[in-house]
């Protein structure tokens, strides 16, 4: 395959280590692989909480066949604090938040006639935005109402903005931030069954700006992501909760310089989830995931354990 007359294996032959195929542009702080149930769950207005997450990922990077880097893995450690904070919105209840994850990754793969050649990064990938209105089912209310409230079916939508503030170098293959800006739109039901199984649906879409200095000034585009979730889980007594949760995605297919398409992905995720109150503003969350189907990108395990506090 040829872009604007430059063949493709080109652009990676002239760098000593490759390790990132086109579609492996994006932060290596994984957010798009995330699986994240109990997004629409209401609380009262006036909440804060400082949550501080530490996840790891290990295994595999799946690659184009034209790209000649086999047999690519990697270990990757994220530390993200992360602040939220529950708002009323006309009547209704909201919630915004902002995560700014720092990483740390190694990669080891096979390249070309080279042979084995490992990369190493540290520092901090692009932060996400993320605010959440629930449409229906959710009205904002004091602690004190929030009290006697019983949601049965929340409605909610949300918006998440990834920001090209992460660690970037355009002579570099590995890079921990995107140089890109990412919109999300997002849409989700959520219904409780019978008191304590909470059943959950959502989809988004991710959209892109282009990468203008992908290995020098090249131009990296990418077409809208698809991306759907299900979950369930169910709420144990004193706050104890675990969920089930699937998540695929769709889409997402890639270009340089204005060529041809290549590389949708058909990826999907499944995770398992626990929440641990510790007290009424402390409290734990496990996680985690593994890939089921990986068609191009990330083919990792992950796990990861949240610390929260609330006031």
């Amino acid at each position: 395959m040829r872009v604007q007359g430059v063949h493709t294996t080109r652009i990676w032959r002239a760098q000593p280590a490759l390790f990132v195929v086109l579609h492996l542009a994006m932060p290596v702080a994984l957010a798009s692989q995330d699986v994240q149930p109990r997004v629409y769950t209401p609380a009262p207005f006036g909440v804060n909480a400082m949550t501080l997450n530490y996840a790891f990922s290990t295994g595999r990077l799946l690659f184009d066949k034209t790209i000649p880097v086999e047999n690519v893995v990697g270990d990757v450690h994220s530390i993200t604090p992360a602040y939220s904070r529950t708002l009323g919105v006309f009547g209704l209840s909201a919630r915004a938040d902002i995560a700014v994850p720092f990483v740390i990754g190694d990669w080891t793969g096979d390249v070309d006639q080279s042979g084995r050649n490992t990369q190493s990064r540290r520092g901090f990938g692009d932060p996400v935005a993320r605010f959440a209105l629930f449409l229906i089912g959710a009205p904002a209310l004091s602690r004190v109402e929030f009290a006697q409230f019983r949601p049965k079916t929340v409605v909610g939508a949300t918006v998440r903005l990834r920001v090209p503030l992460g660690q970037y170098d355009a002579d570099r293959l590995i890079n921990l931030g995107s140089n890109r800006w990412g919109f999300s739109p997002q849409l989700g039901v959520s219904h409780v069954v019978a008191g304590r199984l909470l059943l959950e649906a959502y989809a988004a879409t991710w959209f892109f700006t282009d990468n203008t200095a992908l290995l020098g000034s090249n131009t990296f585009s990418q077409n809208p992501l698809f991306v759907f979730q299900v979950h369930a889980a169910y709420l144990f007594q004193r706050g104890f909760w675990l969920a089930v949760s699937s998540r695929q995605s769709l889409g997402g297919a890639y270009s340089v310089n204005g060529g041809e398409d290549v590389n949708a992905e058909s990826n999907n995720r499944v995770g398992l989830t626990f929440g641990l109150p510790l007290s009424a503003r402390h409290s734990l969350k496990f996680v985690v995931t593994t890939g089921v189907v990986s068609t191009i990108g990330n083919d990792y395990n992950s796990v990861s354990i949240s610390y929260s506090r609330v006031f």
